[in-house]
C-alpha cells in the first residue's frame, strides 16, 4: 500500500491594483485548485498559507518572515514537502529549500507530476520527458537538496531518478533525442491529417478546463470508453473516434488534454504536437462545467489559451455540461445563450440535441479549393489562411502571392471582399 505525502501548499498574491487580472480568480480560489493538483498527484494536504504583498521577493518568494512562519507550521504538521502555487526561480528554490528544511516544489512541477502519471502513449512520455528536462536544465546548478535526493515522491516521477545525475550536455543530448522523437509523432499525425481531408471527414475537437466532464462527454458521443475520472487531467492522451452524426454523415470527434489556470507556456509548447488536432478542427465545442462556481474564471482560462495556440478564430459550440445537477430556473437562463447547448453527459439529456447543432454548424460553412491572389506583404490574411484551412500551393510573382487553400465557405468570402476593396485601392 502506498503511502501518502503530506503536503503544506503556499500562495503569493499581489496588492498592487495593476495586477489584478480581470475574469481570473483570486489567490485563494487558486490555492483551492492547487489542493485538487496535489490530490491528483497522491499527496494529502496538511496545511495552507498565503502571502500578500506588492511584489514577489526575488529571493523567497514570500519574504523571509512568512516563510519562517512557514517552516514552523509545516513541521508541525508533519508535512513531507511544501509546494509553491507559484513558478519558482532556481534560487528561490534553493533558498527555499534551505530555509524550510524540507522539499520544495513549485506549480510547474506537480502539474509534470501529474503528467507523468497519465502519460500512457508513447508520444504522452516523450512530451512529459522533454517537459521535465527542460524545466531541470536551468535548476542543475546549486538546486538545494532535490538534485541529492534519492526515492520516489511527487516531483520525481518521468524519466526516472538517471535525470538527478545528468550533467547539462547529457540533458542537452536527450531533450535533442526527445525533440526529433516528437518531430517524427507531428509527421504521423499530419499523415492521419491528410488522409481525414481526402475522406472529406471533419474533426470535431472537445476543449475546456481540466475535470468539466469532456471524456465523459466523448464517450457518451462516441461510445469509446476512455479512462474517465474526477481527478485533474484524467486524459493527457489524445483520442479521436467516429462520430454518427446522422443516418447519412460522419465526422471525427477529438478528446484533448484539460486546461488549467496559470498554465505555464513552456508546457504549452512541450504538448503542442499533440493540441495540433485543435488546428485542424472545424469546430470547437468549448465543454464547461455549469455546476461549477467558478465557470466563468475556468471559461476565461481557456479563452486566453486557445488564443496562445492561434485558434480562438475557429467555429465553437460552448456545451454547458453538468446540467442535471442545476436548478431548473439556471438550466433555463443557459440554455437561452446563443450558440450554447445544456446536457448531461451523465444522464445523456441534451445529446441528441448536441449532435444536430454539430450537424447543423458543420453543414452550415462547408470546406471549398479556392485560389487567392494576396499581396506578398498581407500577412494578417495569409496568416489566416494557413489557420482556417489547408494550404495546398503557393506561387509569387513580382509583389503578388497566389495561394490555392481549401478553406470554410466564409473564409473565402471573407478574402474575396477583402480582395475587391483592395483593387478598388490599388
Amino acid at each position: 500500500m502506498q503511502v501518502l505525502e503530506n503536503a503544506f501548499l503556499a500562495g503569493w498574491e499581489s496588492t498592487r491594483r495593476d495586477a489584478v487580472t480581470v475574469g481570473i480568480a483570486d489567490a485563494e480560489d487558486s490555492l483551492r485548485e492547487l489542493k485538487e493538483l496535489t490530490a491528483s498527484a497522491g499527496a494529502r494536504v496538511v496545511g495552507t498559507a498565503l502571502q500578500r504583498s506588492s511584489d514577489p521577493d526575488p529571493a523567497t518568494l514570500l519574504g523571509r518572515g512568512k516563510v519562517h512562519e512557514i517552516r514552523a507550521e509545516a513541521h508541525a504538521a508533519g508535512a513531507d514537502l511544501v509546494i509553491f502555487d507559484h513558478d519558482l526561480t532556481p534560487t528561490q528554490l534553493r533558498n527555499l529549500e534551505r530555509m524550510l528544511d524540507l522539499k520544495v516544489i513549485d506549480r510547474t512541477q506537480i502539474i509534470l507530476d501529474i503528467f507523468a502519471r497519465r502519460a500512457r502513449s508513447r508520444e504522452g512520455q516523450l512530451q512529459v520527458e522533454l517537459a521535465q528536462l527542460n524545466y531541470l536544465l536551468p535548476r542543475l546548478s546549486g538546486h538545494g537538496t532535490a538534485l541529492s535526493r534519492l526515492g520516489g515522491g511527487i516531483g520525481t516521477r518521468g524519466p526516472g531518478e538517471q535525470k538527478l545525475e545528468m550533467d547539462r550536455r547529457r540533458i542537452r543530448g536527450r531533450i535533442r533525442i526527445l525533440t526529433e522523437g516528437i518531430e517524427r509523432v507531428r509527421s504521423q499525425r499530419a499523415l492521419h491529417r491528410a488522409h481525414r481531408r481526402d475522406q472529406n471527414l471533419h474533426t470535431v475537437a472537445l476543449v475546456g478546463y481540466t475535470n468539466a466532464g469532456k471524456s465523459t462527454l466523448f464517450n457518451a458521443l462516441t461510445s469509446a470508453g476512455v479512462v474517465t475520472s474526477a481527478r485533474m487531467f484524467a486524459t493527457l492522451d489524445p483520442t479521436v473516434r467516429a462520430l454518427p452524426l446522422d443516418s447519412h454523415r460522419m465526422a471525427l470527434l477529438s478528446d484533448t488534454v484539460g486546461f488549467i489556470r496559470k498554465l505555464p507556456s513552456h508546457l504549452v509548447a512541450a504538448f503542442r504536437a499533440t493540441l495540433e488536432e485543435l488546428e485542424e478542427a472545424r469546430l470547437l465545442l468549448h465543454v464547461t462545467d455549469a455546476s461549477d462556481p467558478q465557470r466563468d474564471a475556468q471559461d476565461a482560462a481557456v479563452e486566453v489559451l486557445l488564443e496562445d495556440l492561434g485558434v480562438a478564430a475557429t467555429p465553437r459550440l460552448h456545451v454547458w455540461n453538468k446540467v442535471d445537477l442545476l436548478a431548473p430556473g439556471e438550466r433555463r437562463k443557459l440554455e437561452t445563450e446563443e450558440r450554447s447547448v445544456a446536457t448531461s453527459a451523465q444522464t445523456g439529456e441534451g445529446l441528441e440535441n448536441l449532435r444536430q447543432r454539430i450537424a447543423d454548424a458543420l453543414a452550415a460553412d462547408p470546406m471549398v479549393e479556392a485560389e487567392f491572389d494576396l499581396s506578398s506583404s498581407d500577412g494578417k490574411h495569409l496568416a489566416l489562411l494557413h489557420q482556417s484551412g489547408t494550404v495546398v500551393s503557393t506561387h509569387y510573382e513580382a509583389d503578388r502571392v497566389f495561394v490555392r487553400a481549401r478553406v470554410p465557405e466564409s473564409v473565402r468570402e471573407k478574402l474575396k471582399l477583402s480582395t475587391i476593396e483592395a483593387s478598388r485601392e490599388r
